[in-house]
């Protein structure tokens, strides 16, 4: 055997992603970069929400009925769910900028902590949104959008 196929046969091979056993910190930093992208994503509603709002009161409707109805609430969820985690875990970042919470523990304990205070937030927001839900129906919109339209004719 020549002494280049003999050292060839002794490199390392490089590590694969089914090498490595999962940890807290790798899934978080993962979790992180997909919840962004989703946050980008989730201002493409927030954008069509706006450009009906400016269209009038059939648009917003529509779009509204799409919101309020099971997929729209779910994407709403999940975006306000990538939102507070986004925040938390960016947080985390922020002490990690300051060279706080480097041991593993420390940054395991930071890890669970920001998907608590996520999930939480999350929840809060949410039981408070559908706490005033029976007051948000399209009729109200429709009254609401009649008067600002009124109003900006009268001017």
């Amino acid at each position: 055997m020549s002494e280049t196929q003999a050292v060839k046969k002794e490199r390392p091979l490089s590590p694969h992603l089914q090498v490595y056993k999962p940890q807290l910190t790798s899934f978080t930093s993962i979790l992180h970069r997909a919840c962004g992208i989703a946050l980008s994503a989730g201002l493409l509603l927030i954008v069509c929400w706006l450009v009906a709002a400016a269209s009038g009161k059939e648009a917003y409707n529509a779009l509204y009925e799409f919101v309020s109805g099971p997929i729209g609430t779910f994407m709403l969820f999940g975006w306000s769910a990538a939102l507070y985690y986004h925040l938390c875990n960016g947080i985390r970042h922020f002490f990690w900028d300051f060279g706080l919470l480097f041991k593993i523990e420390n940054a395991y304990r930071a890890g669970y902590a920001v998907f608590a205070v996520a999930a939480l937030l999350t929840f809060a927001t949410w039981y408070c949104a559908l706490s005033f839900a029976p007051e948000m129906s399209v009729p109200y919109i429709e009254e609401t959008i009649s008067i600002v339209i009124e109003e900006g004719a009268a001017e």
